[in-house]
């Protein structure tokens, strides 16, 4: 019984241990060349899209970027807090981000963000959904749930976890090709600079923007969205392929 106690304790320990272990590289991933865009410990590397300095509604919560409802702002009412991590763009990569959703939240992942001053993050970038599914007011449309390219190609939902847990999606791009997968599942496949997705494109919301039909950067920052809801991220990194 003493040694089943004490193995009980140990096992609790290592997982606690284990769990503990975030934004952190193992010496795998930092040989495969992987490395972190958020420390954990401040926003080094970050900034306002379009800006300088950090929007005020961001703050560092549970080890993680924490975006908040901007101050006299509704939840929805975005506080033009939209960030980069504008310390490097990026062609070829493979990012992974771990983000969790508070009730009814609304928020994106962007990569290939093309500044355009007084344009939004959204002008000229493709967005990976965050999202609640469940509560949140934008989820009657299928390509605006969780893991979706944004009004283009919806994700299976199934593969999402709900508010207040976290989920972890890898957006990988390689020469145009693009996969994303949620929870280790993929669930979107795209090429870009094609004939199809120039289709895709036209029978979306993005038909009418500038940003779009001039065709989007082969390269660019990595952004994160202020939709106007709680919303974390952590466990941000990535490696150039």
């Amino acid at each position: 019984m003493k040694k089943f106690f004490v193995f009980a304790i140990a096992t609790v320990l290592m997982a606690g241990t284990a769990f503990s272990q975030v934004n952190t590289l193992s010496k795998k991933e930092k040989k495969e060349g992987w490395v972190l865009l958020f420390n954990g410990k401040d926003f080094s590397g970050w900034r306002q899209c379009n800006g300088t300095a950090m929007p005020a509604n961001w703050v560092i919560e549970e080890d993680a970027m924490k975006v908040l409802i901007g101050e006299g702002k509704q939840p929805g009412q975005g506080a033009n807090g939209d960030v980069v991590f504008g310390d490097k763009k990026f062609k070829n990569f493979e990012l992974s981000i771990d983000w969790k959703a508070s009730k009814m939240a609304n928020s994106g992942i962007f990569y290939y963000v093309r500044e355009v001053p007084g344009k939004p993050i959204y002008y000229a970038a493709p967005e990976i959904q965050v999202l609640d599914n469940k509560d949140a007011t934008d989820n009657k449309i299928d390509s605006h749930l969780a893991g979706s390219l944004y009004d283009i190609i919806a994700a299976d939902p199934k593969t999402i976890h709900p508010a207040g847990e976290w989920n972890t999606c890898v957006i990988k791009v390689k020469d145009g090709k693009a996969t994303i997968s949620m929870n280790g599942t993929k669930v979107v496949e795209y090429t870009h600079w094609t004939p199809e997705w120039d289709t895709m494109v036209q029978n979306s919301k993005f038909k009418s923007f500038p940003g779009w039909t001039e065709g989007i950067s082969k390269d660019g920052y990595i952004g994160l969205q202020d939709h106007g809801y709680p919303v974390w991220f952590r466990n941000i990194k990535i490696r150039e392929l």
